[in-house]
């Protein structure tokens, strides 16, 4: 065990199934919150626009860079952190460094200051994602990683679900007359400050590498540089592989979750509030069942042959696109809804076999720092350049197609995900050779 004047103190015994349970419900709901926080400016950037007076370009900025410089930058040195210190304290105080940015968003004014709000929600959700993916691989052993990885990634569907769904019905006054888009934001944000010290109280610090074999365990014990991490994975051809590959598919994943709502209102005449039910139980139903799938696949096919990792969602990446093109193109609002709900499941059955492969790829006393460096990368590129692209694309084609330059800008970005299912074929050949034994 640790010191105990040390900030990592560590539960030595092995934890139960039910308790390892109840820890993966609390990692989702936080996860959920995480989505929730960052999903939500997607419906609110329809009264945004309107009453701050904001280009697409601006709300992709807003929704993209904003969030996405310090997510990603951060997140890297709080990870170190984490591969020393204890990373359910961490997660704590980023929950509630994110909520209260979160709740800071409704009070402003202008376009700098819910920039600069938005910036304090990427400080904060900097360490929410990389050290609950060391804490489940120390709650999980390795046959039933992809599984929990997708079970926790679940969150991502539901709490987008939710910011749709509720931000709207906040903003539009659904739920009591006079609140609004502001209103929204201090509501959820409120919330998840609420839920951190609950967090805290009940999920506890676990061994490191506890569920992996004795020479990783003592490897977890050596507290390595970001240097060395990087030592280590430049020597990974299937780490750089994949991290390019997801990154190019949330180009596209995290600007649809983005405009969507935009393109139903703009292209379909759809209200707000119409558009957030479509939308959000689009991505909760299909969503899950992507995520789920790809998880279950993963693990079952990766127990004879560890490049199915890669191979699985490589395949659904290649059925992504054809999907979205028709959905973007469908004449009538009940095709392009159909036609979105295939395309949302393929996109997001990555999740689980890749970010179980992640845990894999080095020793346990590396992981939260090498799921950092796979996150700086992805959301650098996803978030930060995705979203904005495609708002940047959609401005500049607004002079020829008006309200229906959004289709066209969507349109053109689909094609990312052939890109990204080339990478992970050419990932998958070299997992094999990159797995650390258990």
């Amino acid at each position: 065990m640790a010191d105990a004047n040390s900030t990592d103190v560590q539960d030595d015994k092995k934890p139960s199934s039910g308790y390892s349970n109840v820890v993966m419900l609390l990692l989702f709901i936080v996860y959920a919150f995480n989505f929730l926080d960052r999903q939500i400016i997607s419906i609110l950037a329809i009264p945004i626009k309107e009453e701050l007076g904001l280009s697409d370009e601006q709300l992709g900025l807003l929704g993209g860079i904003a969030f996405a410089a310090l997510y990603s930058t951060l997140g890297v040195p709080i990870a170190w952190a984490a591969d020393r210190w204890n990373r359910t304290w961490i997660m704590t105080i980023s929950l509630t460094v994110w909520s209260a940015f979160t709740a800071i968003s409704g009070l402003a004014q202008n376009f700098t200051q819910l920039f600069l709000a938005r910036m304090g929600v990427g400080i904060g959700e900097a360490g929410g994602v990389a050290p609950a993916y060391s804490l489940i691989a120390d709650y999980f052993p390795s046959n039933q990683r992809a599984r929990a990885m997708a079970i926790y990634s679940l969150g991502i569907p539901v709490g987008s679900a939710f910011g749709v769904i509720v931000g709207a019905h906040i903003a539009m006054g659904a739920f009591m007359e006079g609140l609004d888009w502001r209103s929204a934001f201090i509501i959820v944000g409120v919330a998840g400050v609420v839920v951190a010290p609950i967090f805290k109280l009940i999920v506890r610090e676990p061994k490191r590498g506890q569920f992996d074999g004795a020479a990783q365990q003592k490897l977890a014990e050596k507290k390595p540089s970001i240097m060395e991490v990087l030592k280590v994975l430049s020597k990974k051809p299937s780490f750089w592989f994949l991290t390019l590959g997801a990154s190019f598919s949330s180009m596209m994943g995290y600007g649809i979750f983005f405009w969507i709502p935009s393109f139903f209102v703009r292209s379909h005449g759809l209200g707000i509030l119409d558009t957030s039910w479509a939308f959000g139980i689009t991505i909760l139903v299909a969503g899950a069942l992507g995520i789920l799938m790809g998880g279950i696949l993963g693990d079952r096919l990766g127990k004879g042959k560890k490049s199915m990792y890669a191979i699985v969602p490589g395949i659904a990446f290649l059925c992504t696109t054809p999907f979205y093109i028709g959905a973007v193109m469908a004449p009538s609002l009940a095709w392009s809804i159909g036609l979105f709900f295939i395309p949302t499941a393929l996109g997001l059955a990555w999740l689980g076999p890749v970010l179980s492969t992640f845990q894999h790829l080095v020793a346990p006393n590396m992981r939260a720092v090498a799921s950092s460096i796979f996150l700086l990368i992805n959301n650098l590129i996803g978030i930060g350049v995705g979203v904005y692209v495609l708002g940047k694309m959609s401005t500049i084609l607004a002079p020829t197609f008006g309200d229906e330059s959004l289709r066209y800008s969507i349109l053109g970005g689909s094609f990312l995900y052939l890109i990204a299912a080339g990478l992970f074929y050419l990932a998958s050949k070299h997992i094999d050779k990159d797995w650390v034994s258990d």
